[in-house]
C-alpha cells in the first residue's frame, strides 16, 4: 500500500455522544496536520446537524451509503451503537476508506470475522478504538513488558467496577442494541489492555457468570435516568479465562455493585516480575527481595486524540494498524464466551 502524504478526508458515521464528546475534538486537533472531517452522518438528522454546526463540518447525511458514494473519503470513523458497527465498517472498507470503529468491534464473532475479511480484501487498515492503550501509563507498562521485566506471563486480574455507574442515556441498558452491559461496555477496555500486555494469547476456555440485581430497581442511583422496566443488561459480569498457553485471566465488570469504591485496573504477573496499572506499579525480583517501583514524569495525553493520531500515522507511513481487528476478534471471542457460559451455567470452549 503506498504511503499517504496529502490531505486526508474523514467521514463520521454516528454523530452522537461519543463522536461529539471525544472523536470530533480529536480530529480537530489533527486539522493542522492535513486531516479534515468533511462529512458527518447520523440517522437522526438533527444530531448530525448539531455535530456539523459544533465542529464546522460542511456536509451532513442521514444515509451512510449516500455519504460513501458522494464523498471520496480516506478515513471513516464509525461511532454507531454496537449493533450497527459491521454494516458501515464493511461498506466503508469496500468504498476504499480506512476505518476506525468504536469498541467493542461488533456484536458477534462472525461479524468481527466479516469486518476483518473486508479489510483484507480491500487492502485497507481497520482499527478498533481501544483508547486505554494510548494512556501514558499504558505505554509505560508496555515498555516494561517489552524489556522482559515480567518474564513468562501466566496470570492476570482485570477489573472495571463501578459502584453506581449505570449510564442512563443512549442504548447502554438495551441488550438488543448494545450486546450486553458492563462487560461489553467497560470490561472490553480493561480486557483489551490486559491481553495487549500479555501478548494476546489465544483463549481456550471460559467460565462466566452474570447478575442483574440492581438496575431493575428504582432509586438505586446511577449516572443518569433509565427505566428499570426496560433494563435488559447485566449489572455485573465476571469470568475466568484459560489460555492455550496455560495462562489465565480473571475479569470482572460492573455498572452497579455494592463495593467500597470504583476500580479500573489490571494486574499482570510473570515469573520475573509483575505490574499493576492503578496505582501504577512495577514489581521486580532483585537483591534477593521483591521491589515495587513507581514510574515518574510520564506526562499526559488525551487518549482518544492519541489513538486517532496513531491511526493517521499508520496510514501515512503504511504501518500496521495500532489496534488490529485480529486482536479485537480475540477479545470478542472472550466476551461472547463469558455471556454464553453464564447462560449455559458451565464452562465453554472458545473456538
Amino acid at each position: 500500500m503506498p504511503k499517504r502524504t496529502g490531505k486526508l478526508k474523514v467521514g463520521i458515521i454516528g454523530s452522537g455522544g461519543i463522536a461529539q464528546g471525544v472523536h470530533l475534538p480529536g480530529w480537530q486537533r489533527l486539522k493542522g496536520d492535513g486531516v479534515e472531517v468533511v462529512a458527518v452522518c447520523d440517522i437522526n438528522k438533527s444530531v448530525a446537524q448539531e455535530a456539523a454546526r459544533k465542529f464546522d463540518v460542511p456536509k451532513v447525511y442521514t444515509d451512510y451509503r449516500q455519504m460513501l458514494r458522494e464523498q471520496q473519503l480516506d478515513i471513516v470513523d464509525v461511532c454507531t451503537p454496537n449493533a450497527f458497527h459491521k454494516g458501515p465498517t464493511v461498506a466503508a472498507l469496500q468504498a476504499g476508506a480506512h476505518v476506525i470503529v468504536e469498541k467493542p468491534m461488533a456484536m458477534t464473532v462472525a461479524e468481527c470475522k466479516a469486518m476483518n475479511a473486508a479489510a483484507k480484501s480491500a487492502r485497507r487498515k481497520l482499527m478498533v478504538a481501544q483508547n486505554a492503550r494510548f494512556e501514558t501509563s499504558s505505554q509505560a507498562m508496555r515498555k516494561f513488558v517489552d524489556s522482559g521485566g515480567l518474564g513468562e506471563v501466566y496470570y492476570a486480574r482485570a477489573s472495571a467496577l463501578r459502584r453506581r455507574g449505570i449510564p442512563g442515556w443512549g442504548v447502554f441498558t438495551n441488550k438488543a442494541l448494545q450486546g450486553g452491559g458492563p462487560m461489553i461496555d467497560i470490561g472490553v477496555h480493561i480486557l483489551d489492555l490486559t491481553l495487549w500486555l500479555m501478548g494476546f494469547p489465544e483463549p481456550a476456555y471460559v467460565s462466566g457468570v452474570t447478575y442483574t440485581k440492581i438496575g431493575t430497581r428504582k432509586g438505586v442511583g446511577g449516572m443518569g435516568d433509565w427505566d428499570p422496566k426496560t433494563y435488559t443488561v447485566e449489572d455485573l459480569a465476571s469470568g475466568l479465562v484459560r489460555m492455550k498457553n496455560g495462562a489465565s485471566i480473571l475479569i470482572e465488570a460492573s455498572f452497579a455493585l455494592n463495593v467500597p469504591q470504583d476500580e479500573f485496573r489490571t494486574m499482570v504477573c510473570g515469573t520475573k516480575g509483575g505490574l499493576c496499572s492503578s496505582p501504577l506499579t512495577f514489581i521486580e525480583e532483585n537483591y534477593d527481595n521483591i521491589l515495587n517501583a513507581t514510574p515518574q514524569f510520564l506526562g499526559q495525553v488525551q487518549s482518544h486524540a492519541e489513538e486517532l493520531r496513531c491511526f493517521v500515522e499508520a496510514i501515512r507511513k503504511d504501518l500496521p494498524s495500532p489496534v488490529p481487528g485480529e486482536q479485537a476478534l480475540i477479545t470478542q471471542k472472550i466476551l461472547t464466551g463469558i455471556y454464553e457460559s453464564a447462560e449455559k451455567g458451565r464452562e465453554v470452549r472458545i473456538g
